[in-house]
């Protein structure tokens, strides 16, 4: 019988252990984030990744990596394997598949951009691409057969009220055939989203205009931080809906990306509010290192010193 004397106990071990825990609030036990495995976008190896694909996955298993993020390839398919080919390899390497990134219409090149090189400075090339505009239920069957729970639109048209209108129309498409396929469908941002084009800032409408139990957010903390962008706040103003991270830093000077832990970002605090974002993964990821494995090699060491 539960009697008062239990009912004292009881509430004063409650009571400690409440005092406990709000001294630790920012604790993995809390948030959880310390027992999330670290994971790799593979576009940091853009370019080089085909060269040696077995060897490559086997070296990113061994710096510690655990869970793998994949994006298009220069040999179609998933780095020229089938779904289930790449699968299989990532499984031997002792690595599980949890996002793809596809884009969200026909790619074309930004203004003023340049083409993409090597880290010897050599140009790659981009072959034609697949796009959810065009090939959506093709892109998320692929994912679905190999049991990967994320496709990610890693990019989109937004600079009129047009094109943004329709990448709303295809990304509520894809939603709805991801859920059916039993996938969640989500959207990697870069810093031109959150500026403003005909009078509206693409992301916030990205964010109203597409279910948010249909649609999740990858945020791309380096991006978001070049746009001026606090991470924190906007896991407050919505809560739940940031299921993906990419984490890579950025330079004082706002330029580009860097290897976690050598720029300005404040990974810990916004590590303590992982559970307020809804993070169920995190990928490293670094856009076009001079050296990728020196990048990815110098992330994991410290996210393991930041993160404990």
């Amino acid at each position: 019988m539960y009697n008062r004397r239990k009912f004292i106990r009881d509430s004063g071990s409650l009571a400690i252990g409440g005092l406990v825990l709000s001294n630790k609030a920012t604790s993995a036990l809390l948030n959880n984030y310390k027992m999330k495995p670290a994971g790799l976008q593979l576009f940091t190896l853009f370019g080089i990744i085909e060269n040696d694909l077995p060897g490559n996955i086997k070296k990113i298993a061994g710096i510690g990596y655990k869970e793998i993020e994949s994006a298009f390839s220069r040999k179609g398919g998933f780095y020229g394997l089938s779904a289930k080919e790449f699968s299989t390899l990532l499984k031997d390497n002792g690595l599980s598949w949890k996002s793809h990134h596809v884009i969200g219409a026909p790619f074309r090149m930004p203004a003023g951009a340049k083409p993409p090189t090597d880290a010897n400075g050599n140009p790659i090339s981009i072959p034609p691409m697949k796009n959810l505009r065009d090939n959506m239920q093709e892109l998320v069957d692929s994912v679905a057969e190999a049991g990967v729970p994320y496709l990610v639109c890693a990019s989109t048209p937004y600079d009129t009220a047009e094109e943004l209108t329709k990448s709303i129309d295809t990304l509520n498409k894809t939603a709805d055939a991801c859920k059916k396929a039993g996938v969640t469908l989500a959207y990697h941002n870069h810093d031109g989203e959150f500026k403003t084009f005909d009078g509206k800032v693409p992301y916030d409408v990205m964010l109203s205009d597409t279910d948010a139990d249909k649609m999740k957010m990858e945020l791309d903390l380096c991006w978001v931080t070049k746009a001026g962008i606090d991470p924190v706040e906007l896991f407050k103003k919505h809560p739940g809906r940031f299921h993906l991270w990419h984490v890579k830093d950025i330079d004082k000077d706002m330029k580009g990306p860097q290897p976690v832990g050598t720029g300005i970002i404040d990974f810990k605090r916004i590590f303590d509010n992982a559970k307020v974002s809804g993070m169920k993964h995190y990928f490293v990821e670094h856009d076009m290192p001079k050296d990728a494995f020196a990048s990815i090699s110098t992330s994991m060491e410290n996210l393991k010193k930041m993160l404990g």
